[in-house]
């Protein structure tokens, strides 16, 4: 990444582990001569000011809600990451216009206050669950980049563009750390469908996704990495290997709003996906309101393209697992007893 010295970064929702992730990359180089932790919690951004203490992180308490704490955040700022979201599914499935305030609102608040502050670039964090989405907090996100996207069209100064990952591994409420506690507690494993497949990614690999569109990215883009993937069923054989310990593994059947697997870019992005390398970039649809030239012809080839999704990617077997899941630093610690840093995800 090309050094940028003398600016000024914003991250929304920056108590958060992506915040910390960013932090921790940038603070031991010449990149920015100030990073704005923007969040609602006092308490995590007492505790980030403790353990930093750093005098380049400033800390702005908000409400992506509230244009105003927004809009003064984003003041003398050059850069923004919007972090800030809710992410957890059930919260938004019984909370549906919460999601819809923070996630939709929320992120039109921080576009149109970096846009009146002449933000250079502005680059917001979706989720797989956005692609096909069957709940509510995909249902919110999809609604965020359709949101950034008309946005990003309208805007000469700032440019919008779009992350989309999956799942972090070992993030709070997945299953990595479920599956630990169960086999050090010798109970039996729970799996909803050992074919399940996921997208598997680490932190690192989301701060980098993010890094790529912000060095690459043009108004509207949305950009995919290419993670690899695997079964549930390998993921807790590879968990149960690595720790040395037998359990059983007990089939619980699919919850509902799980998918079968994870889609990152449907088959209408891939028709128009500019393969990048390690990353999908697809830009953004810039028809007018005058639909009427689109109708008289249709793409016979969108019928035979499928989608980016976890069960036809790169699929990682038990061995691959195990190499992937043994870099976390939760695994470091719990299952080969090293000292490292965990986020509080």
């Amino acid at each position: 990444m090309q050094t940028i010295k003398n600016k000024t970064l914003l991250i929304t929702g920056g108590t958060g582990s992506f915040g910390r992730a960013v932090l921790d990359r940038f603070l031991q180089t010449e990149h920015f001569s100030e990073i704005r932790i923007f969040s609602r919690d006092e308490k995590k951004q007492d505790d980030m000011r403790n353990l930093y203490k750093n005098d380049k992180i400033k800390y702005y308490i908000g409400d992506v809600r509230d244009y105003a704490s927004v809009e003064l955040a984003t003041r003398k700022v050059d850069y923004v990451f919007h972090a800030a979201a809710l992410k957890q599914v059930p919260s938004c499935e019984f909370f549906p216009m919460q999601a819809v305030k923070t996630n939709v609102e929320g992120t039109q608040h921080v576009i149109r206050a970096a846009a009146a502050n002449k933000v250079q670039k502005v680059i917001c964090l979706s989720t797989d669950k956005a692609a096909y989405p069957i709940n509510a907090m995909g249902i919110s996100k999809a609604m965020m980049e359709k949101v950034a996207i008309a946005e990003a069209r309208n805007l000469k100064d700032t440019v919008v563009c779009i992350t989309r990952y999956g799942n972090v591994m070992a993030s709070r409420g997945s299953v990595i750390p479920l599956f630990l506690s169960q086999i050090q507690k010798g109970e039996p494993i729970t799996i909803t469908d050992p074919n399940m497949s996921r997208f598997f990614m680490s932190l690192d690999d989301a701060v980098d996704l993010v890094l790529f569109a912000f060095e690459n990215g043009n108004p509207g883009d949305l950009f995919v990495n290419k993670a690899p993937a695997g079964t549930i069923g390998d993921l807790a054989q590879a968990l149960i290997e690595l720790t040395g310990k037998k359990v059983p593994i007990k089939i619980i059947g699919t919850r509902h709003g799980e998918k079968l697997y994870e889609t990152l870019c449907t088959r209408e992005e891939m028709m128009k996906a500019e393969d990048m390398g390690d990353f999908y970039r697809v830009p953004a649809d810039n028809r007018d309101l005058n639909y009427a030239k689109y109708f008289s012809e249709g793409d016979r080839e969108i019928a035979v393209i499928e989608d980016y999704h976890s069960h036809n990617t790169n699929q990682q077997c038990v061995e691959g697992m195990k190499q992937l899941i043994s870099k976390l630093p939760l695994i470091r610690k719990e299952v080969f007893g090293e000292e490292v840093m965990q986020y509080a995800y």
